[in-house]
């Protein structure tokens, strides 16, 4: 039996060489291409057409390379030449969950069909540079089945949600715990994308939509770039899918309730694709067709945005190109910059929205009441799309940030993503502001791999510190300024501190002994009556420290000299002059 499945494959792949035709479509809309199969089709273009070139870009965590297919007119093929040839970039992400492969059969489809037209689309292919990641999670294609997606309708067989390491890729572009992430950044500091799309499938609730766009939120995104994409992107996308018959609703971000009672805008933290595309002023859009719908209607749909936004790039690239140049400028010499944001629940904009009404019946299982959308009753009403946010948290820029040599990691991933650095040359005191971690909440459950923390508060001190030969400093007047004050001010919500980078220093490592301290104490509030006046008034407003003889002798250890510089001072510190 082995033999002949390996000979049917065999057998399937051959046809599609020679014939350009997909899985999909060769099982009538209901199938998607493994990962051998997907590699073999665009090793097919790269062999027929000159403007194709297949790169890599680092491993992932399966052992396999990052491949990258170019679609170029000029044959450019480094970064380096297309970042001469002035072309607008598109990059397209396909498979970060293999399970949804809509975008990987659209991405076969379109590639092929926009070159079997390449005289037609001659305009748009000079000026525009497109790089197809045909699957970003290696490891979960070739994990492939018929069932973990059990709310999804199609295609018969797709790859796992989980990489090589059971991460979920979209939530490590900050963190990068897989060589997919950090292979994913080296590509995306290469290319410098205009554009950028990453497709998808949705889980939720039910409604009459094929398709939802997600792109980047336009307060914080921020500046012309975010009035760019609300006013001119996001409505040419729309209205021109509408067109198409592809009945598109901005993501359906309803949980706890049911769509018709509206709902509030996804803000896409930095740990999502889309939300590290606007740490480099980049344009993100996310695709994500409805789960129910059939694959075709799917594949076709996300087909179809992929065709408009080509032909928004044929209108736009150069528009595009400068105010990101102009973004890039500004951001190099912002002062001020908002790191958190929250929704303003007061504000609305009103939404058409076309759904199915929900019910409540009983359960064959358990007897009780359950959620069921009755397709017999079709509506479309207005409802309130809560899509205004402001920014919670605004931080002054330092000069620069700097960071003792012997937190690498961190070091790494700034210089992955291309953040310029200075290494001092010599032992050197400094003049720096010092973070101190008041409180933070810290999950009790793990969350990719890490307890992340939130709620972080931090105190700020003047200090003047020893720093030594290899410390770094990190200027903050690059066009990159957004990715350095995200990842390392600790109260963003996706910063290096909420990932855990740094909770060493979150564990005191020197103590005491009760009885050896004491009289030390004693001795230490006859020196300090202003720690003693502390103490006291403290105690009148905390009953636990006032029954606790230990807890009032920690309170006077943390305001000694003996208490370790080191224990909740934050270890990247603000250089202001």
């Amino acid at each position: 039996m082995k033999l002949v499945f390996s000979f049917l494959l065999i057998s399937t792949v051959v046809s599609l060489n020679a014939q350009l035709l997909t899985r999909y479509e060769q099982s009538g809309y209901k199938e998607t291409a493994t990962y051998e199969e997907a590699m073999t089709f665009y090793r097919a273009l790269d062999e027929q057409y000159d403007e194709v070139s297949i790169v890599t870009h680092g491993q992932t965590d399966i052992g396999i390379p990052l491949n990258v297919m170019l679609i170029s007119t000029g044959g450019e093929k480094t970064p380096e030449a297309i970042e001469k040839s002035g072309k607008a970039v598109w990059l397209i992400n396909n498979a970060i969950h293999p399970g949804e492969s809509d975008g990987v059969s659209a991405s076969q489809m379109f590639a092929r069909d926009l070159l079997k037209n390449k005289k037609k689309n001659k305009k748009v292919l000079d000026e525009v540079i497109i790089a197809i990641i045909p699957f970003y999670n290696v490891g979960g294609a070739l994990n492939r089945n018929g069932t973990t997606r059990v709310n999804q309708n199609g295609p018969v067989e797709y790859g796992f949600r989980g990489n090589a390491r059971h991460y979920d890729l979209n939530r490590d572009f900050i963190k990068s715990d897989t060589r997919n992430s950090r292979s994913f950044q080296e590509l995306f500091q290469a290319y410098d994308p205009d554009l950028f799309l990453d497709t998808h499938v949705s889980n939720g609730a039910d409604y009459q939509h094929i398709m939802m766009l997600l792109g980047t939120q336009k307060d914080k995104l921020g500046g012309k770039l975010g009035e760019y994409m609300n006013d001119v992107f996001m409505p040419y996308a729309f209205e021109n899918m509408e067109k198409k018959g592809f009945s598109p609703v901005p993501y359906v971000n309803a949980w706890g309730h049911t769509p018709d009672k509206g709902w509030t805008e996804f803000i896409d933290w930095p740990r999502y694709s889309t939300g590290y595309a606007a740490l480099f002023h980049s344009v993100g859009l996310m695709s994500e067709t409805h789960m129910l719908k059939t694959y075709q209607q799917r594949v076709e749909s996300t087909y179809g945005l992929m065709q408009i936004m080509l032909e928004f790039l044929e209108g736009h690239s150069v528009e595009l190109i400068d105010l990101r140049d102009e973004t890039k400028l500004e951001a190099a010499k912002q002062k001020e910059f908002e790191v958190s944001w929250a929704v303003d629940t007061s504000l609305y904009t009103p939404l058409m929205f076309k759904g199915y009404e929900p019910t409540y019946i009983e359960s064959d299982i358990s007897g009780l009441k359950r959620l069921k959308y009755d397709h017999n009753q079709p509506f479309t009403k207005e409802v309130k799309y809560k899509n205004q946010y402001v920014a919670n948290k605004t931080i002054k820029a330092p000069k620069y940030y700097l960071i003792p040599q012997q937190w690498t990691d961190v070091i790494e991933l700034l210089e992955l993503n291309q953040v310029e650095t200075v290494r001092l040359r010599q032992d050197t005191t400094i003049a720096v502001e010092s973070y101190y971690i008041d409180d933070y909440q810290t999950s009790r459950s793990p969350y990719e791999g890490h307890y992340m923390h939130s709620k972080v508060k931090v105190s700020t001190t003047s200090q003047t510190l020893n720093f030594r030969d290899g410390d770094v400093l990190v200027p903050v007047n690059q066009w990159r300024n957004r990715y350095i004050v995200e990842t390392l001010e600790p109260e963003a919500p996706d910063s290096f501190f909420a990932w855990n980078f740094f909770d060493a220093i979150l564990q005191q490592k020197e103590h005491f002994s009760s009885y050896v301290f004491e009289d030390y104490a004693v001795e230490l509030l006859e020196e300090n009556p202003e720690i003693k006046s502390e103490l006291e008034a403290a105690k009148q407003n905390d009953p636990d420290l006032a029954k606790s003889a230990y807890m009032q002798l920690e309170f006077i250890y943390q305001r000694s000299k003996h208490r370790e510089p080191e224990y909740l001072r934050y270890p990247v510190f603000r250089v202001m002059d």
